[in-house]
Parts: C-alpha cells; structure tokens; sequence
C-alpha cells in the first residue's frame, strides 16, 4: 500500500462524517469525500507536515463543499423564489448587515481559534472531534473555542 492509500484508509470515514455534518445528505457528502481525496491525491506532493493530513483534509472537504454550495446557489434562479414583504426585507437586511460584520471580524481572529469556532459552529462538530482534528485533548478544545468566542465578543463590541 501507498502512503496515500493509508491515508485514504485512515481517513475518508471522518472525512465522509465531518461532510455529513456540513451538507446533511450522504450522497452529496460522498460525492464531497471523493472529490477531497481526489484533490488532496493531486496536491499530496504539496503536503508540508505529514501529521497535520487530517487538518489537511478537512481544510481541502471544506473548501470543495463552499465551492459546491456557491456553484448551487448561483444555480438558484429567481422564479423559485417568493418576494418577501417589507418589514421581512428591513429585519433581513439588519440580521444580514450583523451577520456579515460577524464574518468579517471571525476572520480576523488568529489560528486556531478561528477554525475552532468555524468548525463547532459551522461544521457543528463536537469539541471531541475537533480535539481528534488537531491531535489535542478535549479540554485544549473546549478552552481554544472559549477564548474564539470571548475574542470574536470582544470584537463586536
């Protein structure tokens, strides 16, 4: 066996179930899984720490399920949708305008807060399986999430 295909042993189970959390349907996280080991495969030669590969391969699952979902939403046409009325338009436009400063100041946080907080509050993954990610313990976890989440307050204020 390659090294690659141990990965792919070791690996494609979490992978498949931390795209499962994401997209909440197995085939589209099937679809995902294969996609990520497909270009993690063509990208192993650019895989500086051998230790990090499941931090590796969560980050490349990640980005191809937000390639998928911007490509879907562009799919969206405008004959699916229902016009909202307009206090609707005004709480949406303040609950979005929030939400975006949110982001903005998200991103701002260092490592690994910022992907700690992404993946308990976007990936809705347990502090357990975001502490198996980075090879840590539980209470690493639970602390690291604490301070993202004190910090990114701290910013909003």
């Amino acid at each position: 066996m390659t090294d690659f295909d141990n990965i792919y042993e070791n690996h494609h189970i979490f992978i498949f179930k931390y795209l499962m959390k994401l997209c909440k349907s197995p085939s589209l996280a099937e679809e995902l899984t294969q996609e990520t080991f497909f270009r993690a495969y063509m990208n192993y030669n650019k895989l500086r720490d051998k230790n990090k590969v499941c931090v590796w391969l969560c980050q490349i699952a990640k980005n191809s399920y937000y390639a998928w979902y911007n490509e879907t939403k562009k799919l969206t046409t405008l004959e699916n949708t229902q016009l909202p009325e307009m206090d609707d338009i005004a709480n949406s436009f303040v609950c979005k305008s929030l939400s975006s400063e949110a982001f903005r100041k998200l991103h701002t946080l260092e490592e690994p807060y910022k992907e700690v907080f992404m993946l308990s509050v976007f990936a809705n993954l347990s502090l357990k399986e975001i502490s198996s990610i980075f090879g840590k313990s539980e209470s690493w976890a639970r602390v690291t999430f604490y301070r993202a989440k004190k910090k990114l307050l701290e910013k909003m204020r």
